[in-house]
């Protein structure tokens, strides 16, 4: 199943209602595994984005559904990346001419 890095910023609504952050991750865990997917692990960072979470999701369709489901709440903005295992990464090497 593919993985996804998903980097987010708090919105200002998403900072007022902080408290509530935990239940809406609660939400998004139960709204991937509806879709067939897993949000792996959740960091609380610093720097640049205030969270990133590391999903499986089984195409990049459903990752984007999600993704816009849980986006027009307001809570927060995301950045997605596709990420690729260190066994894909070869094999995608190894099949260039």
């Amino acid at each position: 199943m593919p993985t996804y890095i998903i980097l987010n910023q708090w919105t200002q609504q998403g900072l007022q209602t902080i408290k509530d952050a935990p239940a809406r991750l609660d939400a998004a865990k139960k709204a991937a595994q509806a879709m067939g997917g897993e949000i792996k692990a959740f960091y609380l960072v610093m720097g640049q984005y205030d969270f990133v979470v590391i999903a499986e999701a089984p195409n990049d369709e459903a990752v984007a559904k999600l993704l816009l489901g849980v986006g027009a709440q307001g809570n927060f903005r995301t950045e997605t990346l596709k990420a690729f295992t260190e066994d894909e990464y070869r094999k995608i090497v190894a099949s260039m001419p």
